[in-house]
């Protein structure tokens, strides 16, 4: 897989959150954030315009 890489803009104190937080957990903030994304529910694209969860083991259809 070919990482990519991501702006954002962050208010000083959520990156300050998530650099102690990182410290303290002895990982790197992109380890912490690919956590946290991993960790989000799946969502999947029905026929209707709304979008719903989808089993951990579905794939995002588009």
């Amino acid at each position: 897989m070919k990482n990519k890489e991501l702006k954002i803009r962050i208010s000083e104190r959520r990156l300050n959150k998530v650099r102690l937080y990182a410290v303290r957990t002895d990982k790197s903030m992109t380890q912490v954030i690919e956590e946290l994304i991993d960790s989000l529910p799946t969502l999947e694209i029905g026929n209707s315009s709304s979008l719903r969860e989808a089993s951990p083991t579905t794939n995002i259809v588009q």
